[in-house]
């Protein structure tokens, strides 16, 4: 069965091209939902107009599809809540310098 925690480890895959960071550790990844072997994941981006969205999402389907018993998977890019540093881990915003 395919947990939270497995698609968590697959996006710490996805890396934002400017921070050099995970979008799990930045806080981009809003919520994961799992439904037998859909997936489904609301993340952000740091701004609206940043030009990677199309890239992250697929790269969130290529990483997510590998984990095992994952038939499907949905990125759905939203910008409600809007992204803030407050929403990165500890070690990210040390590593940033926040």
């Amino acid at each position: 069965m395919v947990t939270i925690d497995d698609v968590q480890d697959a996006l710490s895959n996805v890396i934002d091209p400017e921070l050099g960071l995970d979008f799990v550790e930045l806080g981009l990844v809003y919520d994961i939902e799992v439904e037998g072997g859909d997936v489904y994941i609301t993340f952000t981006l740091t701004s609206p107009g940043c030009p990677i969205g199309p890239q992250v999402t697929e790269q969130m389907k290529e990483f997510v599809s590998e984990v095992p018993e994952v038939e499907r998977v949905f990125p759905k890019m939203v910008f409600s809540p809007p992204w803030t540093p407050d929403l990165m881990s500890e070690e990210a915003k040390f590593a940033l310098g926040f």
